[in-house]
């Protein structure tokens, strides 16, 4: 643990945790000078892997702060390896990644013909580091948000540090953990919590300490993280919060899908599902809600009245039909993609598969007009409607307006908000409550955050693309998933690049949640897979290119995972208690 200014000092918490983190990054900048050096002198494999290392605890150590003040920054320092795809103006625009997981994956094994590459990366490391120091000086900070950022840094740790997501192939996740954790205790200790609650500070204090001890010395793909985070990360989380209400410093007031007021991630109201709501729209209300529920059955949004949404979103299926993918209005045909589950689809920030829509609204529309779908008119629906007198005087109820094209777009998309899955079985157990998992699921949760790698794309708790803890934009991923079962060829659909242009969009679709996955087979896109042995084996194999498919642009980790038979059963039994 590296020293800090002492909290007996004149000088107010805040200032004194400026000058901590000041005093944090000229730390930082010195551990990246070191590797700077030791790549330039073109030291042995072990010498320049071990100053990586360094370099990334010192980063860990402002995290915290860097993350929640200066988030580009953080990006910039710690953004995943690799390149994102943007449109702006209609121009597609891709963004090569920088910073330190790029170098990890030049240096873990070491490649001598990148020292280049790497040197130049670390020089964009530690001029970012530079800048930082320069604004770092002018910010202003509250109390409230130092709490804020320690809470945050918590669930940033939960859902990204400890699952191997940004240290994927060195798998320093845990020692990070811990460097991570001895900041917020630093940061703790300048605050007068004792002074008001002794327990408090004391329980507080002792509860990092036993974290950091479940931490130490544990291997990656064998540390129980579903302990870890209901003994140990979660009872911080509450406290962290107690201590902040203690001190009588305000929560946040901006407007988040993680509620300011999560006590844990787990918590059954954590996340709010009119968060990617466009702004202006009418809220969800009762009312409303099962307003939208009566017209998701009503076959009066199709063209010839005999398709509803829930035709293709049945709710005993958990809103899918079980099909490869659904047939169309007018024909024989199928339409191309997989019917995805409702559920939690509130916590996406872009719909359908290929990502196109940027709103359930927006999707609503498409769906109901769209040919071989729908075939409907919203416009036709509502003059229809009007000479119904109790859609009528339902619609006069819920909205001061009646019955508009908007209000029937808003009471449908309210009711699939209201379609949130937030307290399975490993819910309520994460939470304490009275619950049990078998231990096989208890196996699979680990497998799942940790050996499997699939919370660094299904990030926890929601299970979805949607990434933590900041939850404001939900990822595409490039499988290489096959045409069959036969698995020797690449499916056809373009995914996102059908819309974007965008090159590395080429195959990609949202990362979509697997919440309800028992209830939602087939699988995939296409649903190639038709259980949920075969989805494992899949990901066992490392996707596309692991089964021996050509894809340059896969984002999923080619490399095996080399689960056992014992492993992946475990996985499939924790998915279906979800």
């Amino acid at each position: 643990m590296t020293s800090f200014i002492h909290p007996f000092s004149s000088e107010s918490p805040r200032q004194l945790i400026k000058a901590n983190y000041l005093a944090d990054l000229a730390r930082l900048d010195s551990s990246v000078t070191l590797l700077q050096n030791a790549i330039q002198k073109q030291q042995s494999a072990p010498l320049i892997q071990a100053a990586f290392r360094r370099s990334r605890l010192a980063y860990k150590r402002v995290e915290f702060l860097t993350e929640f003040y200066f988030s580009g920054s953080a990006k910039a320092l710690n953004g995943p390896a690799l390149p994102e795809g943007e449109v702006d103006d209609g121009v597609g625009i891709v963004l090569e990644p920088t910073g330190f997981q790029v170098i990890e994956e030049m240096i873990f094994p070491l490649d001598v013909s990148q020292r280049t590459a790497r040197l130049n990366y670390v020089r964009g490391i530690k001029s970012t580091i530079s800048q930082l120091q320069r604004v770092a000086g002018y910010n202003e900070m509250t109390d409230g948000q130092v709490f804020d950022a320690m809470r945050l840094e918590l669930f940033r740790l939960i859902t990204l540090s400890i699952t191997g997501f940004d240290s994927p192939v060195a798998l320093h996740s845990l020692p990070e953990a811990i460097a991570a954790l001895e900041s917020l205790d630093r940061t703790i200790q300048v605050y007068p919590i004792a002074a008001k609650d002794a327990a408090l500070a004391q329980n507080l204090h002792q509860s990092l300490a036993r974290a950091i001890q479940a931490l130490r010395g544990k291997r990656f793909n064998q540390f129980d993280r579903l302990t870890f985070i209901r003994q140990h990360a979660y009872p911080i989380s509450r406290m962290l919060l107690d201590a902040q209400q203690l001190l009588g410093y305000p929560l946040a007031t901006d407007k988040r899908m993680l509620r300011q007021s999560a006590r844990t991630l787990s918590d059954t109201n954590a996340f709010d599902p009119a968060f990617f709501q466009p702004y202006g729209l009418p809220q969800s209300t009762p009312g409303r809600i099962e307003l939208g529920k009566i017209l998701f059955f009503n076959p009066v949004l199709s063209e010839n009245g005999q398709r509803t949404c829930a035709s293709c979103h049945q709710p005993d299926r958990a809103f899918t039909d079980g099909e490869s993918s659904p047939m169309a209005l007018r024909s024989k045909k199928r339409i191309g993609r997989n019917t995805p589950t409702l559920f939690n689809v509130a916590f996406q920030s872009f719909q359908f598969m290929d990502s196109r829509s940027f709103s359930l609204e927006d999707q609503l529309i498409d769906v109901i007009h769209n040919s071989d779908e729908m075939g409907g008119s919203i416009a036709k629906a509502v003059e229809t409607l009007k000479r119904d007198s109790t859609y009528q005087r339902q619609f006069t109820n819920a909205y001061a307006d009646g019955l508009t094209e908007l209000n029937l777009k808003n009471a449908l998309t309210a009711y699939v908000r209201s379609l949130v899955s937030l307290n399975a079985r490993p819910d309520r157990y994460l939470r304490g409550e009275s619950v049990t998992l078998t231990a096989q699921e208890k196996a699979g949760f680990n497998v799942f955050m940790g050996k499997g790698k699939c919370a660094t794309c299904h990030f926890f708790p929601l299970f979805n693309g949607t990434i933590p803890p900041a939850y404001v934009k939900t990822e595409s991923e490039v499988l290489g998933t096959p045409a069959t079962l036969a698995e020797r060829q690449l499916d056809s659909d373009e995914g996102r690049y059908r819309t974007t242009k965008i090159n590395i969009h080429q195959k990609a679709f949202k990362t979509p949640t697997v919440r309800k996955v028992a209830l939602t087979a087939p699988y995939m896109h296409n649903g190639v897979y038709k259980n949920l042995d075969q989805v494992v084996e899949f990901y066992n194999k490392g996707g596309g290119v692991g089964l021996g498919i050509k894809l340059e642009n896969q984002t999923l980790p080619p490399d095996k995972l080399n689960l056992t038979p014992t492993e992946k059963q475990a996985l499939v039994a924790f998915m279906k208690a979800l």
